[in-house]
Formats: C-alpha cells, sequence, structure tokens
C-alpha cells in the first residue's frame, strides 16, 4: 500500500477528556468547557458523481451524490450542494459501494501456533493491529470476531488509538471439555492433570461443561462486551479431541447459552459441521450457524423455515493452516470437500441467508489476499449475491445483536452508518477486481471518517 494513499488520522481524544484539561489548565470555564463537549461540528462529506450499489440490488443506479454528516448517511438524491465547510469527492463514475462484512474472524489469531496457544498476550495485541489494518485496507469497515479477547483492541479502535474495523466481539469460544476450544494437546504433561491450555487462561477460548458453568461463562463474556455469543456445538480441524461428525453440549447446556444471551438482548452462535450438531443448535435456540459445511437438504430446508443464519467460509479450506498434524489436515480436507454439496443445496432451495467470512487463523498471508473469497464463491453465486453477502446480508446479521449496536450497516441508504467504498471499476460485472483493494479500493470510509483517499 502506497503511504501517500492512506489517510492517518489523529487521535480522537474524548469530549470530557478535552473538557476536564481545559479546565485544569485555566483555559475555559465550567460552562464553556460543558458547551464545546456538547455541540460538537459534524464532519460533513458530499460524494458527487457516483454509480450506487446499495448493499441489495442487482445494479447500479444512475450517477448520484451522497451526503455524510458526522458518521451517518444525511442524503441521497440526483444533486446535492454542498453544505458550509463540506469535503466534496467527485466519484467520477466509480461504483460507491457499502463498507464489506465480514462475520466470522480472528484478527488476534494470526501467528503460528506455538505463538498461539503459549506467546504473551501483549505480543498478539501488537500483532493484531496490523492485522485489523490489513481489514480494514481490505475494504472491511465491520467485523464480527467469532473466538478472542479482543475487548482491550476494539477499545483502541473505537477511541482511534489503532487504525481497524469497528469490531463486534464474542469473546472467548466456549465448549465442553474435549471440545472445539479445548486445545491441550494429548502429549503436554497438564494436559492429564486438568491444568487448562494459555488460550482458556487468556480468555480466548472457555472449556465449561454442565448448566451452572455455561452460564457462568456467557455471563462473563457479556459482562466484558460481547455482542453476541460463540459456542461450539460439533467437532472442528482446529481441535485435537473431536471429529467432524461429534455432536458437543447437550440440550440443556445449549438452552442455558441461549437463554442467557437472549436474556441481554443477543444471541448465540454456534460452530458445528454436521447435521446432528446444527438441528441440536436450531432446536435450542442458536441462530446462527458457524461453517455447517456437512450439513444436508432438508437441514438447509429447515433453517430457511426457521430464518437461521449460516456463515460459511470458502478460502480457509483452500489451504491446511500452519502447524496442523496430519489428522487436522484430514479433518480440513473433509471440511473442504462438503462445500460443494452446501452452496449447491441452498441455492437449489433459495436459501439466502448466507453470510461472508474467512476464519482464517495461524496466516497472516492469506489474510492479505482474503478478497479471494469474492472470486471463489462465483462457483455458486453470481457478483450481485456475493456483493450482497459480504453487504447487507453480513450487515443484517451483525444487527441481530441489541448490544451496542452502533446503527444499520452494509447498506447505502439515508440513516444508515457512513461505512462507504469507492471501488475502481463495476464489481458486479468483474468481482475479480476486489482481489487487488491496494489498486482498486479508491476510498475507504468507516462512520464518516476517511481513512483512504486515492482520489484527485
Amino acid at each position: 500500500m502506497k503511504e501517500s494513499s492512506v489517510i492517518n488520522l489523529p487521535l480522537k481524544i474524548p469530549a470530557g477528556i478535552i473538557a476536564a484539561t481545559l479546565l485544569a489548565s485555566g483555559l475555559a470555564t465550567a460552562q464553556d468547557a460543558s458547551q464545546d463537549a456538547a455541540q460538537p461540528v459534524p464532519k460533513r462529506t458530499l460524494i458527487t458523481n457516483a454509480l450506487i450499489f446499495d448493499g441489495t440490488s442487482d445494479a447500479l443506479t444512475a450517477p448520484m451524490s451522497v451526503l455524510v454528516e458526522g458518521d451517518k448517511i444525511k442524503q441521497i438524491a440526483d444533486s446535492i450542494d454542498a453544505p458550509d465547510g463540506a469535503t466534496v469527492i467527485d466519484a467520477n463514475g466509480r461504483t460507491l459501494s457499502p463498507g464489506f462484512n465480514a462475520c466470522h474472524e480472528h484478527v488476534t489469531f494470526q501467528m503460528n501456533s506455538i505463538e498461539l496457544l503459549l506467546g504473551d498476550t501483549r505480543y498478539q495485541t501488537a500483532r493484531a493491529t496490523d492485522t485489523v489494518r490489513t481489514y480494514l485496507m481490505n475494504g472491511y469497515t465491520s467485523v464480527r470476531e467469532a473466538a478472542g479477547n479482543t475487548f482491550g483492541l476494539k477499545r483502541a479502535i473505537d477511541e482511534g488509538y489503532v487504525v481497524g474495523p469497528r469490531i463486534f466481539p464474542s469473546g472467548p469460544m466456549i465448549s465442553q471439555t474435549g471440545g472445539h476450544a479445548d486445545h491441550r494437546r494429548f502429549d503436554w504433561p497438564e494436559a492429564a492433570g486438568g491444568v487448562p491450555d494459555m488460550a482458556v487462561r487468556n480468555f480466548d477460548m472457555a472449556v465449561v461443561d454442565g448448566v451452572p458453568e455455561v452460564l457462568k461463562a456467557v455471563r462473563e463474556a457479556l459482562r466484558m462486551g460481547a455482542t453476541q455469543i460463540k459456542i461450539a456445538v460439533g467437532g472442528g480441524s482446529g481441535s485435537y479431541a473431536d471429529p467432524l461428525g461429534v455432536v458437543e453440549f447437550t440440550p440443556e447446556e445449549i438452552q442455558a447459552a441461549t437463554q442467557a444471551a437472549a436474556d441481554y438482548q443477543t444471541y448465540v452462535m454456534a460452530h458445528v459441521y454436521n447435521t446432528a450438531g446444527i438441528r441440536r443448535a436450531i432446536d435450542n435456540g442458536v441462530k446462527s450457524i458457524e461453517h455447517g459445511n456437512l450439513v444436508d437438504e432438508p437441514t438447509l430446508q429447515l433453517m430457511k423455515d426457521k430464518d437461521i443464519w449460516l456463515c460459511a467460509q470458502v478460502i480457509v479450506y483452500t489451504m491446511i493452516p500452519n502447524g496442523y498434524t496430519p489428522d487436522q489436515a484430514a479433518k480440513h480436507r473433509e471440511a473442504y470437500a462438503g462445500i460443494d454439496n452446501m452452496f449447491t443445496a441452498a441455492k437449489k432451495i433459495g436459501f439466502e441467508n448466507i453470510a461472508f467470512g474467512f476464519d482464517i487463523i495461524t496466516d497472516p498471508d492469506v489474510v492479505k489476499r482474503q478478497n479471494d473469497e469474492f472470486v471463489l464463491r462465483t462457483k455458486w453465486f453470481d457478483n450481485a449475491e456475493i456483493l450482497r453477502q459480504a453487504t447487507s446480508k453480513s450487515g443484517a446479521l451483525i444487527g441481530m445483536s441489541n448490544r451496542f449496536n452502533p446503527g444499520k450497516i452494509g447498506v447505502i441508504e439515508e440513516g444508515a452508518l457512513a461505512d462507504i467504498l469507492l471501488i475502481n471499476g463495476d464489481p458486479l460485472q468483474d468481482i475479480s477486481i476486489l482481489t487487488d483493494p491496494e489498486a482498486n479500493l479508491a476510498l475507504i470510509m468507516k462512520g464518516g471518517e476517511i481513512f483512504k483517499n486515492t482520489i484527485k
């Protein structure tokens, strides 16, 4: 990425801190400081001459103008007069799109397995600052974290200390002993003694058994700021003790998690590949199935009937993650083999609640080329369907949580958050242009703030 193409924003200092500093220095009275803090002037940006993909349509509009005020889209019209002090950007016929949303991410997990499970957490977070910057520069203005203690990283982004997308954290992935969150190697001496691994100690994962322990873990994640809860209801390729076909957690344990989440005005997402696990999950209140590669058509139909989401990924299964054992690699290949049946069945029955995401772990180089996912999905979906999955569909899934919800995302409409991309070319005609975001994302705006602008 060319350094000149990226906007380095000043740190955002909360208004209350500014007011307190002015008072302490004697530069303002209490009334002055209070008024300054309470009446910020909204920033305005006017984008003209843009062909709009609104996140839901099959075609671009005629040239339009979009006015952003503060962090929201204020007006969309054929022509808009620039307000006083507004920054005016002539899109010159570029495609204006909502920012992309990624719904199954692990931004703090991009290092080798040893560092991930045994390394220093401050180093891990420092590494993650590069990962989240990559996400934003690839066009992702919001991400739903699927496991990991990202609460501090989210705060640093929100306060302007780190450049990255808006994070909707799940906190730890919660599973049973021997489940997908239990990463104690069989040959580690502490495994037999029940000593938790580093990921559990750092609250990147939680290993619990029985209703009281499930409730404790869910409530702790919610206390820390989780916007939704992640549990594991089946085996995974990245864990050691559970084949993909196993079913995890009893119905009572799953119900405990979904009830506790619902009481906090949010929902539960469940890692699971197999049909039996998917049915147990949705029968007991889970709203989003993560992966689902081995699902059968009748179960997909049940998900459609019950308005359940499928958050599936492709790119992560096209390679074997770093550090995988032969058994883990075999499970990963099994998951890859199921993708075609899953998406083919979804298309057949008209199942459209499909979100966008990556599930990449231990591989920052793959994160950099994550936008290959757009092209990989063309085997099953047309360009408009894929773009909807990455914008309005994923935005609707993220928006199911009523906890700390900043506004509507994934669409270009009045009142929505101003997450905006200007794209060189038309991705509805050639979606491969998105695989080169450095060249083809001319402008990246998140919540009204411009983070990249190469338009002269």
